[in-house]
């Protein structure tokens, strides 16, 4: 299939978990596909980009170490992302590769997702974090944050200002959120 044909296909996919996991189990079963699935993602003043992020993330919840060769493309590009219902996917991939590499139990993203890729999550979270996001992009990036914040320990006082700074103007769900990454990160 080529990048256009996936592109004709993504204007089959819509909010339906079926269609969205239809195409995500495509793509796991055409690993060829890939990288097309990503080029459509970082089209990002296409509307159809929003289409290839929800495949993108639907393929990362069901196989998430098919992502792996695609980590240098995906960090590098995943800051142009600028759609609402395109950032939220991304956002979701990559609170799944921080939560993966934190994992008690063993997997290759743990020897994959390397330092830079780390650097360009951290740079990007904070950036839904103080841009004007909606929350679920924001509720992904505090507990990636969150996470990341065990090896780095520049990133929990940071986090925790911007949280305390933000949390009277922000909806309840963030407040909630916001409220048990607080704690956790006090606890630690």
């Amino acid at each position: 299939m080529t990048t256009e044909e996936l592109y004709q296909e993504l204007n089959y996919v819509n909010h339906s978990r079926d269609k969205r996991l239809y195409y995500a189990n495509l793509v796991i079963d055409n690993p060829d596909l890939i990288p097309k699935l990503l080029n459509i993602l970082f089209m990002v003043d296409d509307k159809i980009s929003c289409r290839a992020a929800w495949v993108f993330e639907f393929m990362c919840g069901e196989n998430l170490e098919a992502s792996i060769p695609y980590l240098d493309n995906f960090t590098e590009n995943m800051h142009k992302v600028h759609l609402d219902s395109a950032v939220r996917p991304v956002a979701k991939v990559c609170e799944y590769l921080v939560t993966a590499y934190y994992s008690k139990h063993d997997n290759e993203i743990k020897l994959a997702l390397l330092p830079k890729h780390k650097e360009k999550i951290i740079e990007a979270c904070f950036d839904w974090m103080i841009n004007d996001e909606k929350i679920a992009p924001k509720a992904y990036a505090m507990n990636t944050l969150y996470l990341l914040g065990h090896d780095e320990d520049w990133i929990h006082p940071e986090l925790v200002m911007i949280l305390e700074r933000d949390y009277q103007m922000q909806s309840s769900g963030f407040k909630a959120r916001a409220r048990h990454i607080l704690k956790k990160v006090k606890k630690n």
